[in-house]
């Protein structure tokens, strides 16, 4: 339960360069914040084209979960209504047109759905560790892929679980768009790492203070409440040591991050009632210069959607949140699970 002499605060995310207002008279306690879940049925939608027996109702395959055989495990795809066009690289028009300020490009990039199960009501934290290892090591295998267009900049692994959160499919997926440009926010958190590491000399993830805003740990990594979150909730896992890019991941740690997100996401349902949220791997651009190695660590972030975004925050930037990190963490801290 939150302090009854808690007072608004207002905090800097040093990682986003975004500032944050906290503000406990606009919440009930903490522990009332459990989700109103508008999850999609999947018993309501038995079979469908990511399940397995179905593969011929998809976009083109990419590649599978093993290799080969039809008794897959995981299958990435191109994605049948994507936002960008896989087509446009070699027509080479990335001319821009500027004009009144603005500028457009080609709509080049890839837009990719991973599957992450055969089985149609069968979510991310059924799998076992391992299972979910082999996910992530899907999304590094895609990633050195897409690193082989010159043109290809950044990409964003997320994913949208439940109708709310962006989801129009119950079976359980993520996706990958790979961009040519980098996208703001993310140059933004680049700069303000750069920042902290001109101040500091050191890396602000390295450098998070989390005894109060732990919710679990593993061998590898670090599971908190954010000092400065955006969102009631929110959640990052991070590595313990210094990792520049996700996609140096190797199996290993895979099944030790696999581990401590199932933790963490069987947590969340239990203390906010299963709710819908979104995950995105923060991941620096894929070329960066020896010289930002030093502060740039990536980090996963899960986003629980108890709330709405309104003007102010549209606006200004700037989130209100009614939750405070610590008593977030405390709470799913203590949450119960039974292996």
């Amino acid at each position: 339960m939150a302090s009854p002499n808690r007072i608004p605060e207002i905090r800097k995310d040093t990682v986003n360069n975004r500032w944050v207002i906290f503000s406990p008279a606009r919440s009930r306690r903490p522990s009332d914040f459990k989700s109103k879940s508008n999850l999609i049925n999947p018993t309501s939608q038995p079979e469908c084209p990511f399940c397995i027996g179905h593969e011929h109702e998809c976009a083109p395959e990419i590649f599978r979960v093993p290799a080969s055989g039809p008794d897959w495990r995981i299958r990435v795809i191109q994605n049948l209504y994507p936002a960008l066009s896989r087509d446009l690289e070699s027509s080479g028009e990335l001319a821009g047109r500027p004009g009144g300020g603005s500028v457009a490009l080609s709509g080049f990039g890839f837009h990719d759905v991973v599957i992450e199960s055969p089985v149609h009501a069968v979510h991310l934290p059924d799998l076992d560790p391992v299972k979910i290892g082999d996910v992530f090591m899907a999304y590094k295998k895609r990633i050195e892929q897409l690193q082989c267009h010159d043109s290809i900049q950044y990409v964003q692994i997320f994913k949208n679980h439940g109708a709310s959160a962006g989801a129009s499919m119950s079976h359980s997926h993520s996706q990958m768009i790979a961009l040519p440009v980098v996208p703001p926010t993310v140059s933004t958190r680049l700069d303000s790492m750069k920042e902290y590491f001109g101040q500091t000399g050191k890396c602000s993830l390295c450098e998070i203070r989390f005894d109060a805003l732990l919710i679990d740990e593993s061998i590898h990594f670090i599971s908190i409440s954010p000092f400065a979150a955006t969102f009631p909730f929110e959640i990052w896992i991070i590595p313990r040591y210094h990792s520049s890019h996700f996609h140096e991941l190797d199996g290993v740690k895979a099944i030790d991050l696999g581990r401590l997100l199932k933790l963490t996401l069987r947590k969340m349902n239990v203390q906010l009632n299963s709710p819908p949220f979104n995950f995105m791997i923060q991941s620096p651009p894929l070329q960066v210069s020896p010289t930002q190695l030093p502060y740039t660590h990536w980090f996963l972030q899960i986003v629980p959607q108890l709330s709405v975004v309104g003007g102010f925050e549209m606006g200004t930037g700037c989130y209100i949140n009614p939750v405070f990190p610590e008593d977030a963490a405390k709470l799913l801290r203590e949450v119960s699970i039974s292996s």
